[in-house]
């Protein structure tokens, strides 16, 4: 009998975080829908990027051990996403001291989960396999998680990294692969950063190279970037979408920066993910979640909202609806169109994908 896929939530994108009531209820939300994990990466933590040789502040360290305790009553397995950030640049003492500091700090929250991740930084670096593989080989005798997941910095065939972050050593995934404890995963998001789909075969030549089943990082619905800032992709089965579950290892969805929006996203994908070939209904998925009447409003502007997106929408059509939005006034789904319509939801520039 196989294994179940393993399939969880990954907040790893740019730009406005969650806040922690949303990431706390949201643990809820995935033992209900039957997702097994979540993964603590916002861009926005510097503390687990640039900043990464500086202590975690004393109250994330607390909302993290907290989150870690209601992950575990609700059997929902907790990861940190750590990005040293180019640390293999100059991985001398200082460097491995810091790098060591930071894993004991971070073994005090008890994730399970513990993701090493080398993405948005420079990778034009000769013997890069071998020197972030030294890093991860120091991370994972420090730490007391269970498991490991590693991003390479070219972690798709997609040619804008290449262009933002130099060209890579030739054979890197190969390399990587071949000098990685097979017992760690690899992210790998498809043959671009946002992919609608991967076929049997392009997971099958990415495990070859990689000598493992990728661990699939998903930014169908993410929209941190220039350009999907100005969309709220609530529905995703609206595109084809289909994963060749018994070639991965695990699928990690990367969200929207709307928490209970991404929500609706999350309960597509589930019925996604059991039938492929089942036609999904936004107002089915919705309407347990939010209630009846955002469902239905939401069913009627998902056009606007998906597929146009913000900046086409004009003046005189965005205030009614932001009037119509704002008159759910406890209902959290209408407050994040809301403050979306409102513009609060700002691009952070550091994200470099259209």
């Amino acid at each position: 009998m196989n294994k179940p896929l393993s399939v969880g939530v990954i907040e790893g994108f740019f730009g406005r975080p969650w806040d922690w009531s949303a990431r706390q209820s949201g643990i809820d939300f995935l033992r209900d829908y039957g997702y097994h994990f979540y993964i603590y990466a916002p861009k926005a933590d510097p503390f687990l990027r640039r900043r990464w040789r500086e202590p975690m502040p004393a109250e994330t360290m607390r909302q993290l051990s907290e989150l870690s305790s209601l992950c575990r009553k609700q059997n929902i397995a907790l990861g940190i996403g750590l990005t040293p950030f180019e640390i293999y640049l100059n991985y001398d003492a200082d460097a491995r001291m810091a790098l060591r500091s930071k894993v004991l700090q971070l073994n005090e929250i008890s994730a399970n989960v513990l993701c090493i991740l080398f993405d948005d930084m420079r990778g034009d670096v000769d013997e890069l396999p071998t020197l972030q593989v030294k890093v991860i080989s120091d991370v994972c005798s420090w730490s007391n998680a269970k498991q490991f997941i590693v991003c390479p910095t070219y972690y798709s065939y997609d040619s804008r990294l290449a262009r933002e972050f130099g060209s890579p050593p030739k054979q890197y995934l190969q390399d990587l692969g071949r000098m990685l404890d097979l017992k760690i995963d690899v992210f790998w998001t498809g043959e671009n950063i946002i992919s609608d789909g991967y076929s049997a075969r392009h997971i099958a030549e990415v495990a070859e190279q990689i000598r493992r089943k990728p661990f699939i990082w998903d930014n169908h619905i993410s929209n941190d970037s220039r350009i999907r800032t100005n969309h709220l992709f609530v529905d995703p089965a609206s595109n084809a979408w289909e994963l060749p579950a018994e070639g991965v290892a695990g699928l990690a969805i990367n969200t929207m920066n709307q928490a209970h929006l991404s929500r609706i996203a999350l309960s597509g994908y589930k019925q996604l993910l059991e039938d492929q070939s089942e036609q999904v209904r936004l107002s089915n998925v919705c309407r347990p979640l939010a209630g009846a009447s955002f469902a239905e409003r939401l069913v009627a502007d998902r056009d606007l909202f998906q597929l146009k997106g913000l900046e086409q929408i004009d003046a005189h059509t965005r205030e009614r609806l932001l009037r119509l939005y704002e008159t759910m006034k406890t209902n959290p789904y209408a407050q994040e169109v809301s403050a979306w319509l409102r513009g609060e939801y700002v691009f952070d520039p550091q994200c470099l994908t259209d």
